[in-house]
């Protein structure tokens, strides 16, 4: 009875978040002072990187354009949706979790297509950090509003180097 429950507590909260999140993400015409602008892509940011933590391909592949660039100074040039769905699924699924480093966030209006998003995300390996560590890294996305949808056309990730202890 007790783990039933727990299990319901936990879908209704992980509602809750849910449900809280996307009124967190305004249009980009209702937009108007910077706080509603952070508040918008905190939330993207966080439903992006939920998406990512728990391989749910389907929603991970939903933020982005399907002509999307990724650039990435250790791994190259990723073009297109499909293809970095694909990198994702074989590479981060179930050895890498990301975290936003707190405080490094910035969001920039572009008037008329949407928000650049800058900051700093460390990556951890659940189980092998003693052997793998942690690294951190830098990144810029591009968000652009469309269609009545938030999506990335461009990513650039950069500076990857081991987290400072």
């Amino acid at each position: 009875m007790f783990h039933a429950r727990s299990v319901l507590v936990g879908l209704l909260f992980a509602m809750l978040v849910s449900v809280a999140r996307a009124q967190d993400v305004l249009p980009l015409d209702k937009i108007t002072n910077q706080a509603e602008l952070d508040k918008t892509v905190t939330a993207l940011d966080a439903a992006l990187f939920d998406s990512y933590n728990h391989c749910d391909l389907q929603k991970f592949s939903s933020f982005f354009v399907d002509d999307v660039e990724f650039y990435h100074d250790q791994g190259g040039l990723t073009l297109g949706n499909a293809a970095l769905t694909a990198s994702v699924k074989k590479n981060i699924c179930g050895q890498t979790t990301r975290e936003l480093v707190p405080g490094t966030l910035q969001v920039f209006l572009m008037k008329g297509y949407g928000a650049l998003e800058v900051g700093v995300h460390r990556f951890h390996h659940p189980g092998h950090e003693d052997t793998i560590g942690v690294g951190e890294g830098k990144f810029i996305h591009l968000w652009q509003y469309k269609d009545g949808a938030w999506k990335v056309t461009r990513v650039i990730s950069y500076d990857h180097h081991a987290a400072a202890k």
